[in-house]
């Protein structure tokens, strides 16, 4: 079984902002040679997300704004016990646990199998710093 590792360094410049990494994953799994197997996409930080869905714009602007109603942003402790501690960033800690830490792609024949319409984002809930997004492809 082959192994290739990676990791992709994002540094949107919104506080909320998602971004389609699908060719940056589509690259990686065509150098790691694996023709058949897994490819996992992780956010590695607790304020950001890696997940599946549509490149469509109103559809980003409807996660946005029905985010900020779940969890709006407010850097006052008073909402949010977290921002106690001195952070600000309690709602972006809630919307990563809601739109999740990573996904699975199957690869089939070299390439992503996906859905109509799937493609891989990067969500991102509190910015404008750099994070990563560890990139594993597994398989033969």
């Amino acid at each position: 079984m082959k192994s290739h590792t990676e990791y992709l360094t994002l540094n949107l410049p919104a506080r909320m902002a998602f971004e389609n990494i699908t060719p940056r994953i589509e690259e990686i799994v065509a150098k790691s040679g694996v023709r058949e197997g897994l490819v996992l996409c992780n956010a590695m930080h607790i304020t950001a997300s890696v997940f599946i869905n549509d490149d469509e714009s109103g559809l980003h602007a409807d996660y946005a704004r029905w985010l900020e109603g779940l969890a709006p942003f407010d850097a006052s402790p008073a909402r949010y016990a977290h921002n106690r501690t001195g952070e600000d960033n309690a709602d972006a800690h809630l919307k990563r646990q809601i739109m999740g830490r990573e996904v699975v792609v199957a690869i089939t024949r070299g390439k992503l199998d996906f859905g109509p319409w799937e493609q891989i984002f990067y969500g991102e809930f509190d910015g404008r710093r750099a994070k990563r997004v560890l990139v594993k492809v597994i398989g033969e």
